[in-house]
């Protein structure tokens, strides 16, 4: 298992004014997340808006992105969908072109059973030989997989850890417990990275680690270091940010505050949209609230 690190941002993907997927743009800002605090990359997830990129376009900015950040961290490709063969077929794909591993999120629309899920995951798995990453999001999916079936997963050789964005903390420690040795646990939600990290997650994927990596990164050392005080009051400041950064469907406040702070990624495809003038400056108030550290304009 190549190293994976322990802060991932889930990235979001630049748009040319046409529409079409910016490239040059992606790699750009791929490697000034790896410059201010991000081990590492998840390219075409949720907030990379997947559902809207077509198969062709996933797999030239896996490529594009990997090729930019080489050996200076981890790409995960977002490759896993609502239909198991499709979600083998590119995660057999994404693995040529070279990333680090593959995020694979529960089925949404279709509400597998705990079962089903058990067996999707190990489809996917024993097709590939990428460290796999398990997404559990309900809050998008409408399915929750449960721990005992997160930690029946953990046995499987390549499936390394799970992104967690249930909420539900019990859930969690649950999983951090009963897992298999070597087996890791992401905190998927900016709101519950300390609470995860504390009770022995090892690390976080972000969205707001776009503009506080930095911060982000020093919060999980000092959780490391046993500075508990340190941690609190890091992730007691930056909470504001993430209720400002979710105030509407992620990742439109996310794109809307890159453009505002002069690292534009371009629009948004439907159904997603620009906020309204109002959304958009409550957004932006926020922020300006924070030492951003992401190299922008203003």
């Amino acid at each position: 298992m190549s190293e994976i690190g322990r802060l991932l941002t889930a990235m979001v993907t630049p748009f040319a004014p046409d529409g079409s997927v910016d490239y040059e743009s992606a790699k750009r800002l791929a490697l000034a997340l790896l410059d201010s605090g991000s081990d590492g990359l998840v390219v075409a997830g949720t907030t990379g808006e997947s559902p809207t990129l077509t198969h062709d376009e996933k797999l030239r900015l896996f490529a594009e992105v990997k090729g930019a950040v080489g050996d200076r961290g981890a790409v995960i490709a977002g490759t896993g969908s609502y239909s198991t063969a499709a979600s083998v077929e590119l995660t057999q794909e994404a693995e040529r072109t070279g990333v680090d591993g593959a995020l694979l999120v529960t089925p949404y629309y279709n509400k597998p059973t705990q079962e089903g899920l058990a067996r999707h995951f190990q489809a996917i798995a024993s097709a590939t030989g990428l460290p796999c990453i398990l997404y559990n999001v309900p809050g998008r999916t409408c399915v929750n997989m449960e721990a005992e079936t997160t930690i029946r997963l953990s046995a499987v050789e390549n499936i390394v850890g799970v992104k967690e964005a249930s909420g539900d903390l019990s859930q969690i420690a649950r999983i951090i417990e009963g897992a298999g040795d070597g087996f890791r646990v992401w905190s998927g939600a900016d709101e519950d990275n300390l609470p995860i990290l504390e009770a022995g997650g090892y690390g976080a994927v972000s969205v707001i680690s776009h503009l506080v990596g930095r911060q982000i990164h020093a919060m999980i050392d000092d959780v490391l270091a046993g500075r508990s005080e340190e941690a609190s009051a890091t992730h007691e400041r930056l909470l504001p940010l993430v209720r400002g950064l979710f105030l509407i469907t992620s990742p439109i406040p996310m794109k809307h505050a890159l453009a505002q702070l002069g690292f534009p990624v371009g629009g948004l495809r439907l159904p997603l949209c620009e906020p309204d003038a109002a959304t958009g400056e409550r957004i932006m108030a926020e922020v300006r609230r924070h030492q951003i550290d992401l190299a922008v304009s203003v």
